[in-house]
């Protein structure tokens, strides 16, 4: 009997780091799901600060330089080895790192950690990862993909000068509002390649005439736009030029949209969803060049059009599909999956827009945490079981 769970539980082990996608989507998932509502928690009972920052502080990084890592983590190692022809990021090393962004994560929240030691063990872990990035894209002379390194290299540099600003008493708004253009940009990027490549495979599939629009042009110019728009507002975050240039990104982006025929899709929600992920960033980019222009919603409501519905969105849609395909399960979105979808985006557009509508604060915030924590929770115990396990092909 203990041979035999021994040997069940050295093939989780093994199963659980044998690609990025398994620790990364699930710690990131069960992360979120805790984070948020401890968050509200802080709020609620007016709790000091972490071992670095304050509460709203800890809340942004953490989202910003925690979470969102983690997914993007899951993503960038599991794509490599398509990308490179090399093996994948597994065993000794994945578990290390995956170590790192755990153990970065807890210092962030132990108010017993010495600040200085916090930020480093933090710091560590992007930098850690872009390291391994680029030894992969040199390695397998991937150099088309460079521009991830690039933007990976740039969000490690916004989380040095996060943590600098915090340890010298500084406001921390430029670095967040650099993490943020890179997010828009990183969500651009991978998710203008992934969203057409899967709905064309959905396509040909259903036996549809339409076919989405190959990368070209139009596209470079859609994401250079939002590179330029968010490098010019993290700097100056108020004015015509940032609104406007937001503003031409977010219509820029909707053109991109509308060329890869997401209302195609609707019959399958795994699809649908990186579609509606993608008009969550137009949303954001327009609401955020408003905003800058001092008009329509405030930043913070804009800025989170970003956060909980862009990325909320988009990330769920991805980690959902790749943990799905990649442990060799049926690609379709299942009534719990469809669930998260509607959970998250209930989330996202009461946090967006409830408390424009008169909506009590205090209750916007609870429900909104509730829906986009549970999204992600949802996703822990319905998709950890296939991330822990071996994969049914293997």
């Amino acid at each position: 009997m203990n041979d035999a769970v021994e040997r069940r539980a050295a093939a989780s082990v093994t199963a659980v780091f044998s690609y990025g996608f398994r620790p990364f989507f699930l710690g990131a998932a069960c992360f979120a799901g805790l984070a948020v509502p401890a968050w509200i928690v802080m709020l609620s009972l007016g709790i000091g600060s972490t071992g670095l920052a304050a509460p709203r502080e800890w809340h942004v990084h953490e989202m910003l330089f925690g979470f969102l890592p983690a997914v993007i983590t899951g993503f960038v190692l599991t794509a490599v080895p398509n990308w490179t022809d090399r093996p994948a990021i597994h065993g000794r090393e994945l578990a290390g790192l995956f170590g790192l962004w755990l153990a970065g994560r807890v210092v962030m929240a132990g108010p017993w950690v010495p600040p200085v030691f916090a930020a480093i063990v933090d710091a560590a872990y992007l930098l850690v990862l872009a390291g391994i990035l680029w030894r992969e894209i040199a390695g397998g002379k991937s150099w088309s993909h460079a521009p991830i390194g690039i933007l990976l290299s740039f969000y490690a540099v916004a989380n040095l000068l996060f943590h600098a600003c915090e340890l010298n008493g500084v406001a921390t708004d430029l670095p967040e509002r650099l993490a943020l253009g890179l997010d828009m940009t990183l969500l651009a990027f991978i998710g203008g390649r992934v969203t057409p490549n899967f709905t064309r495979e959905f396509l040909v599939q259903a036996r549809r005439p339409e076919k989405p629009a190959r990368f070209t042009h139009p596209d470079l110019a859609a994401i250079g736009m939002i590179a330029s728009a968010s490098a010019v507002w993290a700097i100056w975050s108020q004015g015509t030029v940032a609104g406007g240039l937001l503003i031409l990104a977010g219509v820029l982006n909707l053109v991109r949209l509308s060329r890869w025929y997401g209302w195609c899709t609707w019959q399958e929600p795994l699809v649908f969803v990186l579609h509606w992920g993608y008009a969550w960033l137009v949303l954001a980019l327009i609401l955020l060049g408003c905003a800058a222009l001092g008009v329509g919603l405030p930043k913070e409501d804009a800025v989170h059009a970003l956060t909980t519905g862009a990325v909320g969105v988009m990330t769920l849609g991805i980690m959902t599909r790749a943990s799905l395909g990649h442990t060799g399960r049926t690609r379709h979105a299942d009534p719990a999956t469809v669930a998260m979808y509607v959970l998250v985006t209930c989330g996202a557009i009461l946090r967006v827009f409830g408390v424009g509508i008169g909506l009590p604060t205090g209750l916007v915030l609870g429900v909104a945490a509730f829906c986009w924590s549970g999204a992600y929770l949802l996703f822990a115990m319905v998709y950890g079981p296939y991330l822990l396990r071996p994969s049914q092909e293997e």
